[in-house]
């Protein structure tokens, strides 16, 4: 198995937009997180947007923050490798996303509108030029392709072009949200079965059961969670927090690494762990408000 990602069962923190801050990585590894990735960065907006390099950059690799996978998206190889050469001095892995399914990612052909058969040789392209441009690892998470036998064929590809590991979210690009429909996790099965780089499997899990069950059928070499995560940080624990402790800690590693995450992001986080245990008893706005008080400050 990679060494990044250990030689047990990893559990990873999934690539979340706006939601892979530095205080939530250093949470969710308090809580068992063996390994974690920022969210998803715009390989283009790295080389022309100093500010949004400056600002990703910040805290990414400090010692508190390894191991971490930086994960990268584009369809360019030349750009997607310049960009990887910006972080790579930062992290531990990078990750070519083959996932995301936004209209973004549509509207700019990148993420999981890269899985069709016909961009394949440019998947392997981008892949096997970041395998042998960058000094890290390089890993590929992808959704399953159309027809889903097919993933395996370009699993294989990625294999062959140099992935150290790959990550299967077993579900289409049009199944956007996991309440659109449960992950296939035969698929990651079947690519466990099938390749002889690790495998990790994502999806269907929402309390630490899952994560049981899930390695139990597949055989992964680790599970990466993402929404649940967000409700109960502490889940590779197998614990469930009170949402105002979960909260105040959070905001006090906000405060430890100033200026790595936007008020918008801090308050989405407590609000996904508020509406996990309490939205009944006390409003998201009011505990917001708290935290928002002289006490709590984020500067």
């Amino acid at each position: 198995m990679s060494s990044v990602l250990g030689h047990n069962k990893s559990y990873i923190a999934a690539p979340m937009v706006n939601q892979s801050d530095l205080p939530f990585r250093r949470l969710v590894r308090r809580y068992n997180a063996t390994l974690v990735y920022t969210q998803m960065l715009l390989s283009d907006r790295l080389l022309n947007d100093h500010d949004y390099l400056q600002f990703h950059l910040r805290g990414l690799g400090e010692p508190n923050d390894r191991p971490v996978v930086v994960q990268l998206c584009g369809n360019d190889p030349e750009l997607v490798v310049r960009a990887g050469k910006q972080v790579q001095s930062h992290c531990d892995a990078i990750d070519f996303n083959l996932g995301c399914p936004q209209e973004a990612a549509r509207d700019a052909h990148y993420g999981a509108y890269l899985l069709g058969q016909n961009d394949w040789p440019l998947v392997e392209n981008i892949a096997a030029s970041m395998s042998n441009s960058l000094t890290v690892p390089v890993s590929a998470k992808l959704r399953l392709c159309q027809p889903a036998s097919a993933t395996l064929d370009l699993a294989r590809r990625l294999e062959h072009a140099g992935a150290s590991w790959v990550t299967l979210h077993a579900r289409t690009v049009s199944v956007r949200r996991r309440r659109q429909g449960a992950a296939d996790l035969e698929q990651i099965k079947t690519l466990k079965d099938n390749l002889s780089i690790p495998v990790i499997s994502n999806g269907n899990v929402r309390v630490w059961e899952d994560v049981e069950r899930n390695l139990a059928l597949t055989g992964a070499d680790g599970i990466m969670v993402g929404e649940s995560l967000l409700a109960n940080p502490c889940l590779f624990a197998d614990i469930t927090p009170d949402p105002v402790a979960i909260s105040l800690e959070y905001l006090d590693l906000c405060r430890e690494y100033p200026d790595t995450a936007t008020m918008q992001t801090v308050q989405t986080h407590v609000r996904h762990f508020v509406d996990h245990q309490w939205c009944v008893l006390i409003g998201p706005r009011m505990l917001i408000s708290a935290l928002e008080g002289p006490d709590y400050s984020l500067r």
